[in-house]
């Protein structure tokens, strides 16, 4: 008898749980679009060398297009559906949109959830290759446009919003250190790309 080759699984995706069958060769991508109808991951180029299809696993980002469905089972998995809560957008989609960090918008779902993990990996210290200084004991640099750049290369935007990419991605990480219920001015402030 020749062994299965599906199964069911258990996503955990935006919070909630989901049971679904699924063939083992299944990506995580086309079962989020195709079997749970969560369309904002987008199918790019289907190869991973595009980051449409960028979510988060476990807080870190990840190109959904490149990893099995069956191996995301029993980890977080947070698509651009599940960034905001409730009515209140999340810094990172404010900020694209108040600085216009998109054109056509197919590419932005991957470069929101890959910008949320881009600040949260800089305010954990780890370095990038555009990070002048990796010593352990060397104090973490502001994040820069160059480094906004190095860190979001693997989201490719055709229309060319970058330096409206770099500018959200710097805001939304000054707000993310901006001490609790200090507006100051890092709403205004922005990156010269």
């Amino acid at each position: 008898m020749a062994p299965s080759t599906s199964s069911a699984i258990t996503l955990a995706v935006n919070g909630e749980k989901h049971t679904l069958p699924v063939d083992h060769r299944t990506t995580l991508l086309d079962a989020l679009r195709e079997r749970l109808d969560l369309t904002g991951t987008k199918k790019g180029c289907d190869q991973g060398q595009c980051g449409a299809c960028t979510v988060l696993i476990d807080g870190r980002r990840a190109l959904s297009c490149l990893q099995l469905a069956v191996a995301a089972e029993e980890r977080e998995i947070t698509t651009i559906e599940g960034v905001a809560q409730g009515d209140q957008l999340h810094p990172v989609q404010q900020a694209f949109l108040d600085l216009d960090g998109y054109q056509c918008g197919y590419c932005t779902p991957g470069q929101i959830c890959s910008a949320i993990a881009v600040i949260e990996e800089h305010a954990a210290g780890w370095p990038s290759a555009a990070t002048t200084d990796v010593r352990p004991e060397a104090d973490m640099l502001a994040l820069t446009a160059e480094e906004i750049r190095e860190r979001m290369s693997g989201n490719l935007c055709r229309c060319g919003a970058y330096v409206s990419i770099v500018q959200a991605v710097a805001r939304a990480a000054e707000s993310a250190q901006a001490p609790p219920g200090d507006s100051g001015d890092a709403a205004g402030k922005g990156v010269a790309a």
